[in-house]
């Protein structure tokens, strides 16, 4: 038997078996595990498609661990998640599958993202969609999600849903001016809604949303919660959709 064939059956045991019958180095010799050691490198210079293969596997394994964590999370938080009683929900309120989103006006992907959300809404007339405001970018996000739940909370849902379309097409650098002039664009006292972003009532929102995150695990915006499952990160309808899709079946 040839040292490569030997080194191809000792990876075989090593990287396909499970850990009770994993390969025991420990039990060589030291001029064992040189010829070993030197058996497995001639055998990956040969074939290094095993390790790619072997990386890939791993790979694959690592995501399915990570997203049954993430199925844990999002069990442990569920009523914080779906059921806050701060956050705006629209779509179909009695929808059969719930879509949250963590965003933050003044990212690029966010934006990229509303345009992906609303066709879902569209094609898909049962979701419920949640929206958390989840500032991270600085204080010009910060102040437009102030303004957000300011807007929510003395103007309504109906307002609310206004202000947010607004906020993601708005370009340009938020201000205190810039806002008082859209809150006098929706017929609200641009006065009151100033004062209202620096309350009490509106900080305790944005905390319990940066506190939801971090139990999370969630550093990033978007991020979504499609049912029982997290998406870290930007998607097309497509992809949501079939997330929906599942959860469904």
């Amino acid at each position: 038997m040839t040292r490569t064939l030997i080194a191809a059956m000792a990876l075989s045991t090593a990287l396909l078996t499970g850990p009770a019958s994993a390969f025991d180095l420990s039990a060589m010799s030291p001029a064992e595990k040189d010829a070993f050691g030197a058996a497995v490198k001639d055998y990956l210079m040969e074939n290094p498609q095993v390790l790619v293969e072997a990386i890939g596997v791993l790979e694959q394994r690592q995501a399915e661990a990570e997203a049954e964590n993430d199925k844990v999370l999002v069990q442990t938080n569920a009523e914080d998640i779906f059921n806050d009683g701060h956050s705006w929900v629209g779509g179909n309120p009695d929808g059969d599958v719930t879509v949250v989103e963590f965003m933050d006006y003044r990212c690029s992907y966010c934006r990229k993202a509303y345009d992906e959300v609303e066709a879902l809404l569209e094609s898909d007339g049962n979701i419920r969609f949640v929206v958390k405001e989840f500032p991270i970018l600085g204080q010009q996000s910060d102040l437009s999600a102030r303004f957000a739940v300011a807007v929510k909370q003395l103007g309504g849902d109906e307002v609310y849903s206004t202000a947010h379309d607004a906020l993601i097409d708005f370009r340009g650098d938020i201000t205190l001016e810039s806002l008082t002039r859209l809150a006098g664009d929706l017929g609200l006292d641009a006065e009151a809604v100033m004062k209202r972003m620096n309350e009490e009532e509106v900080t305790a929102v944005l905390r319990a949303n940066h506190q939801l995150a971090e139990r999370m695990r969630i550093s990033g915006t978007p991020a979504f919660v499609i049912g029982g499952d997290l998406l870290r990160g930007y998607a097309p309808e497509a992809t949501m959709q079939k997330m929906v899709d599942d959860q469904r079946g």
